[in-house]
């Protein structure tokens, strides 16, 4: 099983924003409730959904991410460039992933 977290757009805003321990969402990727098994991953797209019910989000959807020292960080590209904001602002993207994601922008 993959380590995944989910994600979703707020509608307030249109931001990013990632499903937390505490069942809130948080534009920081590293707050993210990060799942080992289908079935934590099921229960958190479930989460999920109840907040689109609510209209707090929309589109909620599982990525893969890593979980190195507590902290989760996507492992496809197109997640680690939504997790690090606007492309205007990717030089916050931690651990060196900078020059890659200026590459993609």
């Amino acid at each position: 099983m993959k380590t995944q977290a989910v994600t979703a757009n707020l509608l307030v805003d249109g931001r990013v924003a990632f499903l937390t321990w505490e069942g809130d969402w948080s534009e920081k990727v590293e707050d993210s409730h990060v799942v080992t098994s289908n079935e934590e991953a099921e229960w958190l797209l479930d989460s999920a959904q109840r907040a689109v019910s609510a209209q707090v989000v929309i589109d909620p959807y599982l990525i893969e991410v890593s979980d190195s020292n507590g902290s989760a960080w996507p492992l496809s590209r197109r997640e680690q460039i939504r997790a690090a904001g606007p492309t205007g602002t990717i030089d916050t993207a931690p651990d060196g992933l900078t020059a890659g994601l200026k590459q993609v922008a």
